[in-house]
């Protein structure tokens, strides 16, 4: 199922300013599209990574651009970490 969501400007702010000084959103949580997940270990200043239930979410940060990916059930977190880490690799490859 494709979902459409609506980022805030501060949702994303926030996530800027913890690539920028990490370990600044895990007091708060990582807001995305309203919703609220924990943040758990990714890689400092380049992955964040947040868990809510049985989904989670992880970011990656590239010279031009955040990669978002948003699972659930049946996708594993392994399974988005590979695919936004791989396309954020690719675009950092490309310049981009």
């Amino acid at each position: 199922m494709l979902m459409v969501l609506q980022f805030k400007p501060e949702e994303i702010t926030a996530i800027i300013n913890d690539f920028a000084e990490p370990g600044s959103l895990a007091p708060t949580g990582l807001f995305l599209g309203g919703t609220k997940y924990m943040v758990i270990q990714g890689e400092s200043g380049a992955v964040i990574r947040g868990k809510k239930g049985s989904g989670g979410v992880t970011v990656k940060k590239t010279t031009l651009a955040l990669i978002i990916g948003i699972y659930d059930e049946p996708l594993t977190p392994g399974q988005c970490n590979m695919i936004v880490e791989r396309l954020g690799d690719y675009l950092i490859d490309q310049g981009l």
